[in-house]
């Protein structure tokens, strides 16, 4: 299946027009239908194409998310949860119409548990708002994946980011979900509690499910206390092998880095231009310790032992805030500094993740299938736990590039499951990454569309993604 090529759902035409208006008499102004608003609220990051939701509710409340999926479900129309628009494999079309739901409106931060290294926050609450809201508190969400995404967002589609080497993903960090299911029912998936043999772990379901199963309106998250002291850097390598090896020898001695990030040598040049960075071009690690003044300073040391067996260096860090600052907002453009290499074209952010023991085998296998696909793809990874980013910039009006890249990345696709990795790291499936599910866990995901079939019989719950094929 090409990716433009987006699994079809039956639109039902009757049903939506009733809701349409059922939705404008209950919700009046905070229910839009002009194209430009259902526009920015379809898929508008990468090369997917956009398909239109029919309608937009910008609910309030817990409450209000209840009424809009009753009254969808009673008519049979699609729902489509809506968080800040980051997701780059189409989590957000609407195949078959339907209502998106925008959560920025659920954007309370309910309670902060300081003792208990927890809080409970409403689904459109962004990373940032609530770590500005934490900074008093001396305690942080560490879940960081560049962009200011919903937390509820970030949840559904399990993501990950920078820290995850040392903090974990979403799956790992989030206590208890609220969520509405496609009855129009409310439920709550598990306690504050850390540990819990009470019944399924349905928690683990709904995070990940991509607003398959339910949309998620709050959130109970474990915090973490702000490091006493952070000292980073940058490292250069001779080549991206001896930069993977010395990731593989970091981890494999216990050092407890917070971030280690592979960019490529087109990525360095991205960034350079982007963001002024200066830096040679060759590929780079970009550091992170995390601890107490004297944990970091052994940490970076050790780090440039390490870093002088294989090649790499000078090693140069630094704990001084505003200097770390700079090189991880640089990190964080990747994505519109890749852009900048080739203007006027589209980009298409593909992620995969292997065995950290493939990982230098896994990255130098694609690089060769770039060049030899003759295609403009920088290189960015969180390589601390195997995962990295291809950002395939194109012209779309041109079917042989765009023949081209769809090819590569299912070859990339299938090179990570070969490796016994996965399709994807943190961007999930929805779309675009849907044909791959199955080559990944074979007949795992039969059990998965019995899931879905069970909890939202009438699929109207984020249909068209996941699955190539949905049950019925």
């Amino acid at each position: 299946m090409a990716l433009a090529e987006l699994q079809a759902v039956a639109r039902n035409d009757a049903g939506i027009l009733m809701v349409l208006g059922i939705l404008k008499q209950r919700l009046g102004e905070r229910f839009q239908t002009g194209e430009a608003i259902r526009a920015q609220h379809a898929h508008t990051t990468t090369y997917i194409p956009a398909q239109l939701p029919d309608g937009v509710a910008f609910v309030q409340s817990a409450a209000e998310v209840q009424d809009v999926v009753r009254i969808c479900a009673a008519h049979r129309v699609p729902v489509i949860p809506f968080g800040t628009g980051t997701s780059l494999e189409g989590q957000v079309n609407a195949p078959g119409g339907g209502i998106s739901i925008d959560l920025t409106g659920l954007n309370r931060i309910i309670s902060v548990n300081a003792e208990d290294l927890d809080c409970t926050v409403e689904a459109g609450v962004t990373r940032e708002d609530l770590n500005t809201y934490l900074r008093d508190t001396g305690l942080f969400f560490p879940i960081d994946p560049g962009a200011n995404a919903s937390l509820g967002g970030m949840a559904s589609t399990r993501a990950s980011g920078t820290n995850a080497v040392r903090y974990g993903t979403m799956r790992d960090n989030v206590l208890s979900v609220t969520a509405v299911t496609a009855d129009g029912n409310s439920i709550t998936t598990a306690t504050r509690a850390r540990k819990s043999s009470a019944g399924y772990d349905l928690t683990r379901l709904m995070v990940g499910a991509e607003g398959t199963l339910g949309i998620i309106t709050s959130l109970t998250l474990k915090l973490y206390g702000i490091p006493q002291a952070i000292s980073g850097g940058v490292c250069p390598f001779p080549s991206v092998d001896a930069a993977c090896q010395a990731v593989i020898a970091t981890i494999q001695m216990g050092i407890p880095v917070a971030r280690i990030e592979l960019v490529n040598t087109l990525s360095v040049r991205s960034l350079n231009n982007y963001s002024k960075l200066g830096l040679p071009e060759t590929p780079h690690l970009f550091v992170e310790f995390h601890g107490s003044d004297v944990g970091v300073k052994e940490q970076a040391e050790t780090f440039g032992e390490i870093v002088a067996e294989f090649g790499g260096g000078p090693f140069q860090w630094t704990s001084v805030a505003e200097e770390r600052a700079r090189l991880w907002k640089a990190r964080h453009d990747a994505f519109w500094a890749g852009m900048s290499l080739r203007p006027g074209c589209k980009a298409l952010s593909t992620d995969v993740c292997v065995p950290i023991s493939r990982l230098a085998e896994c990255i130098h296998e694609t690089e060769e299938d770039i060049a030899a696909s003759g295609l403009v793809a920088p290189i960015v990874g969180h390589v601390g736990d195997g995962n990295f980013h291809v950002l395939v910039l194109m012209n779309p009006d041109d079917p042989r590039e765009v023949e081209a890249t769809e090819a590569f990345v299912a070859r990339l696709n299938m090179r990570a499951i070969g490796m016994e990795g996965t399709c994807t790291g943190e961007h999930g499936i929805g779309q675009g990454k849907a044909e791959f599910l199955p080559r990944e866990l074979g007949d795992a995901v039969d059990v998965m569309r019995a899931i879905k079939q069970g909890l939202d019989p009438h699929n109207i719950m984020n249909p068209g993604k996941i699955f190539s094929r949905v049950a019925t």
